[in-house]
């Protein structure tokens, strides 16, 4: 090959090159979105497990979120209160306050209480069980007690008790939803800690057939809806379904008639452990 042909192509690569250098340059100065610095700081500074407790998509989110004043650092559920100050002060912004939700259980059928109908061989899961023949429980609606929500949790928070319950330790949940995506059967519910009234009963059935297949199922009697303060409780479908926005009314009272301790107040912070009032605080699961 001639040397002037060797320029040639050296010469249209270096200005096929330049051109498109050019574009490129023209396009990212154009195109370019200025973006907060304190952003990959504040994303740094948070515990990078991206468990959307928050109910953002993931820690940077939430720190675009914090920076640009739209989410305040208490808002992360896993931050503890010297770490929140810290995100707090670098922001120079008020830490805020949120208020702690954790997993609920609305289930105390436990195997002390709620008799199987058949036994299930198979893979070791809740949603292999109900999949092939509802779970094996005699109520429909019962927790399997094959430990897909235990499994979910990556913090720790949750175990099972002698009886084939999950539990659920507050000070750890960080209500990031894993177990209420893990159960097949939708027993779990994320609420504030401060809500102290729980129905943990999800049977449809009334009277002498919801409490055949559970002792400690929701009848339908319709004694707590008559001692709650009104509109706090009504029934529907045979379910007593407590009005949470109403919860400036609930008050400890509306467990005291309950013949089966369907509904219970709970008190204090260790969850499984703590006092609940009812008629059997002991069938207490979560």
């Amino acid at each position: 090959m001639s040397a002037s042909a060797i320029l040639a192509s050296v010469a249209i690569l270096g200005g096929v090159g330049l051109t498109f250098g050019t574009l490129i340059a023209l396009s990212h100065r154009r195109l370019w979105v200025w973006e907060d610095p304190r952003i990959e700081t504040v994303t740094g500074l948070l515990p990078g497990s991206n468990c959307g407790a928050c109910g953002y998509g993931g820690c940077r989110a939430f720190a675009v979120a914090a920076a640009s004043g739209e989410a305040a650092p208490a808002e992360c559920t896993q931050l503890g209160g010297a770490e929140i100050d810290v995100v707090a002060g670098y922001l120079g912004v008020e830490a805020g306050a949120a208020q702690k939700r954790v997993a609920r259980l609305l289930c105390a059928g436990g195997a002390n209480v709620a008799p199987r109908k058949a036994d299930y061989h198979g893979i070791d899961s809740c949603g292999a069980a109900v999949a092939v023949g509802g779970g094996g429980k005699g109520c429909p609606w019962g927790c399997v007690g094959l430990a897909d929500c235990v499994v979910s949790c990556d913090y720790d928070a949750m175990w099972m008790n002698e009886f084939d319950l999950p539990m659920v330790e507050p000070d750890r949940c960080t209500a990031c939803g894993d177990c209420v995506d893990a159960c097949p059967l939708d027993l779990f519910t994320l609420m504030p800690l401060d809500d102290h009234l729980l129905v943990q009963c999800r049977n449809l059935f009334e009277a002498d057939a919801a409490t055949d297949v559970c002792e400690v199922a929701c009848n339908a009697c319709g004694r707590c809806v008559v001692d709650a303060a009104p509109g706090l409780i009504e029934m529907r479908a045979g379910l007593a379904v407590i009005d949470y926005e109403a919860v400036d009314l609930a008050e400890p009272g509306a467990t005291e008639r309950c013949p089966t301790g369907a509904i219970i107040w709970l008190e204090g912070m260790q969850f499984g452990s703590e006092t609940a009032t009812g008629r059997d605080a002991g069938n207490e699961a979560a």
